[in-house]
């Protein structure tokens, strides 16, 4: 069986004095945040690499399918084998105030779909940023980010999904 997995990412910035949640968390009936900073230059996100987990087979058992952001290394667990094809991590460019400090949110789980009523389950998203990011001197700073799939044994498929990523001034 054959499963092969993309994740389209949905990037969502907030601009300086505004809300400070993703668009897809709004659309849900919560309120959204403000921030405090104040700023003339709003934030500004751009996908250069959309996360891709590559093409495995997944086993009777299931599986893990990890992909490092530090590294962009990619591990496999339990009965999931590489099919080959590239495994990428997500990265992800953010402009503003330059030297601004900067807060990145990721969630903690993404429900990927399969069609035909297959899901799939990404956690474990980590950026490959420092405990307290900034802007550069040019206002820019670029991130990596990577996840662990928790794959069962489904059907053969493109599994997708949309990672909600919040961007803030600090």
């Amino acid at each position: 069986m054959k499963l092969r997995l993309f994740l389209s990412i949905a990037m969502l910035a907030c601009p300086a004095m505004a809300a400070a949640q993703c668009l897809l968390c709004a659309q849900q009936g919560s309120s959204a945040a403000v921030s405090t900073r104040s700023t003339a230059t709003p934030l500004h996100v751009e996908v250069e690499t959309q996360l891709d987990m590559g093409r495995v087979a997944v086993g009777a058992m299931g599986g893990e399918v990890e992909i490092d952001p530090a590294s962009g290394a990619r591990r496999l667990r339990g009965d999931v084998v590489d099919l080959g094809g590239f495994s990428l991590t997500g990265v992800v460019t953010v402009r503003g105030e330059p030297g601004a400090e900067v807060r990145v949110i990721l969630p903690a789980t993404i429900e990927l779909e399969g069609g035909g009523g297959r899901r799939a389950r990404v956690d474990g998203l980590a950026t490959d940023l420092s405990a307290a990011p900034r802007l550069g001197p040019d206002g820019r700073l670029q991130f990596r980010f990577g996840g662990r799939l928790q794959v069962a044994a489904a059907g053969d498929g493109d599994y997708r999904g949309r990672i909600p990523v919040t961007v803030e001034y600090q």
